[in-house]
C-alpha cells in the first residue's frame, strides 16, 4: 500500500481523495466547490472524449458550441426546470461596472438556449432531425462537493436533438443510452444496468429519463449517464415548430443527454485499491511504462538501446507507451508511481533482463507478472492490452453480480441497504408515496426501473400493494 493513501477499508471516502491527488488527477481550486483538473485526469478524460465523439459522429451527430452565459427568462420559460434547477443556479447580475438589465445565468444545462436556436433554425420537415452535441463546462452552486463526483463547475458532453414525431426522439434517447451503456462496459470494463427513472428522479423537464447505473465497491450506486426524452415541453416553450409535408405547423419532439467527469469518479472507485490508482488499458494514458535501470556505465547502451527498441516497436503498434528515465529518481519511487497512476503494464530493463534476454511484464490490475523473451515481448504486450481489458470485465461482471441481491420482504430489504450491500431488487408499487418513504426511512433511492423485468404477481416490499415495476434500490452518490 502506498504510505499516503488512506486503506479503503478504513475510510472509503478519504481513500477515494488519496487516490486522486496522489496519482495527480486533479486538486482543489481557491474557489471552493470547483476544482483543477491536472493533466494526467485530463489525458484520461480525453480519452472519454475521443471514444463518445466518435460514436455521436458516426450517429449523425454535430458538434455545436452555445454560449455560457443564458438570460434568466429563459430559464423561467418552462416552470418544471427552473424549479429543478433553481438552488443550483449562478446569477451574474453585474457587468462592465453596471448592473445588467435582465439577470444572467451560468449555463446550468442547455436545453434553454439551444431550444431558442432551433426556433430560429428549424422551419421544414426537411430541417429534421436535428442533431446537435457540445463540449462544454457547465455550473451547479452545489453546497456538498467532492473531486468529480459533485462539483460547482464540471465539465461534460451534452447532445440536443429535435425531431418530427415521437417514435424518433423515444428511439434517439434509447440510442444514446445503448451508447453510454456500450462505452460503459467495453472501455470503462464497468458493467451498468440500463433503465428508466421513476418520475420523482427524472430530469426536470423531461417526460422519461433512461439512465445507466453503475455499482461502486463500497456498494453505493453511481448514476454514469443520462438520455432524456423532453417530449415537446422545450418545444412549446420557445416555439419550436415545423411545417410537415402537408404544410401543417406541428412542434418539434426533442431529447437531451449528457455524461460528464464525474465518469472520472466512477474509474477511481470501481477498481482502485490501497496501492492506488487501477485503470482499464483502453481508456489508461499510458497503457505501458518501461523503466531502465543502469547501475554500470558499460551496461547503459544495451540497456538503452533494448528499451528504445520496445518503445519503438510499441509506439508502431499504436500503443500508448512511455519511458521513465527520469534521472536523480530511485527504482522504487518510479514503480510506486507506476502504481499509483494506475498504468496497466510495467517493464523494467536491466543488466539482469540483458543478460537473460528476457523481462517481467508486470500487470496492475492484479499486481502479477509474466516473463517474456525479448524477441515476443513487444507481441505479448499488445497482445495483454485486450486480455487485461477482457479480464478486467470480467471480473466487475462478477462483483455486479454477487452484489445484486433480490428480495420481496421490507425486513431483508433494510438489512440489505444498512450493511450496504450493492443492488438490491424489489417489488414498487409505482407511487411516489412508497418512494418517499422508503427513502427517508433507509436513505435508498429507486436507481432505475430496469429493462425487461417482468413485474408479474410481485408485490411491493413496502405498501404490500401489486407491484407497478421491480426495481433497483440502493444508496447512491
Amino acid at each position: 500500500m502506498m504510505k499516503n493513501l488512506t486503506p479503503m477499508s478504513k475510510d472509503f471516502n478519504q481513500w477515494y481523495t488519496d487516490i486522486i491527488q496522489e496519482a495527480e488527477l486533479a486538486d482543489y481550486s481557491p474557489v471552493k466547490g470547483t476544482m483543477v483538473i491536472r493533466p494526467y485526469g485530463y489525458a484520461i478524460w480525453e480519452n472519454i472524449q475521443e471514444y463518445l465523439d466518435n460514436r455521436f459522429k458516426e450517429t449523425g451527430h454535430k458538434n455545436a458550441y452555445f454560449p455560457l452565459f443564458i438570460p434568466k427568462s429563459f430559464i423561467e420559460k418552462e416552470a418544471e426546470h427552473v424549479e429543478g434547477f433553481s438552488p443550483e443556479l449562478a446569477t451574474v447580475t453585474h457587468a462592465g461596472g453596471k448592473e445588467l438589465e435582465e439577470p444572467l445565468i451560468v449555463r446550468p444545462t442547455s436545453e434553454t438556449i439551444i431550444n431558442h436556436m432551433f426556433s430560429k433554425w428549424i422551419s421544414s420537415h426537411r430541417d429534421l432531425p436535428l442533431l446537435i452535441n457540445q463540449w462544454a463546462n457547465v455550473v451547479r452552486w452545489e453546497m456538498r462537493t467532492r473531486l468529480f463526483l459533485r462539483t460547482a463547475e464540471f465539465l461534460w458532453q451534452e447532445g440536443h436533438t429535435a425531431h418530427a414525431t415521437k417514435e424518433e426522439a423515444l428511439n434517439e434517447t434509447k440510442l444514446i443510452n445503448d451508447i453510454y451503456a456500450e462505452f460503459a462496459e467495453k472501455y470503462m470494463a464497468m458493467p451498468v444496468v440500463k433503465g428508466y427513472k421513476s418520475e420523482s428522479e427524472r430530469f426536470a423537464g423531461a417526460e422519461e429519463t433512461l439512465c445507466i447505473e453503475a455499482l461502486m465497491q463500497d456498494g453505493k450506486a453511481l448514476q454514469a449517464g443520462t438520455s432524456h426524452f423532453l417530449g415537446q415541453n422545450f418545444a412549446k416553450a420557445f416555439d419550436v415548430k415545423f411545417a410537415d409535408k402537408s404544410g401543417k405547423l406541428e412542434y418539434v419532439w426533442a431529447t437531451s443527454w449528457g455524461v460528464s467527469t464525474r465518469l472520472m469518479g466512477a474509474l477511481i472507485m470501481s477498481y482502485s485499491d490501497d496501492n492506488g490508482l487501477v485503470l482499464p488499458p483502453f481508456l489508461a494514458p499510458t497503457q505501458v511504462i518501461l523503466i531502465p535501470v543502469i547501475k554500470a556505465k558499460e551496461s547503459s547502451d544495451q540497456i538503452v538501446e533494448k528499451t528504445n527498441e520496445i518503445h519503438s516497436k510499441l509506439k508502431d503498434l499504436g500503443v500508448r507507451v512511455k519511458i521513465d528515465d527520469r534521472e536523480n529518481i530511485s527504482l522504487g519511487f518510479k514503480l510506486n508511481d507506476s502504481e499509483v497512476k494506475g498504468i496497466p503494464m510495467r517493464i523494467v530493463i536491466g543488466l539482469k533482463e540483458i543478460e537473460n534476454n528476457s523481462a517481467d511484464i508486470f500487470y496492475r490490475h492484479d499486481m502479477s507478472k509474466i516473463n517474456s523473451s525479448f524477441d515476443k515481448i513487444v507481441d505479448k504486450i499488445f497482445d495483454s492490452i485486450e486480455l487485461i481489458q477482457d479480464n478486467m470485465i470480467k471480473l466487475s461482471n462478477e462483483r455486479l453480480k454477487s452484489n445484486t441481491h433480490e428480495v420481496d420482504s421490507y425486513d431483508d430489504f433494510k438489512n440489505l441497504i444498512e450493511s450496504q450491500s450493492g443492488f438490491v431488487i424489489a417489488g414498487w408499487d409505482g407511487t411516489k408515496e412508497t418512494e418517499e418513504a422508503i427513502k427517508n426511512e433507509t436513505k435508498a433511492t429507486i436507481r432505475c426501473i430496469p429493462e425487461n423485468i417482468d413485474s408479474k404477481g410481485v408485490t411491493c416490499i413496502y405498501s404490500g400493494k401489486p407491484a407497478a415495476h421491480k426495481v433497483i434500490f440502493s444508496k447512491s452518490y
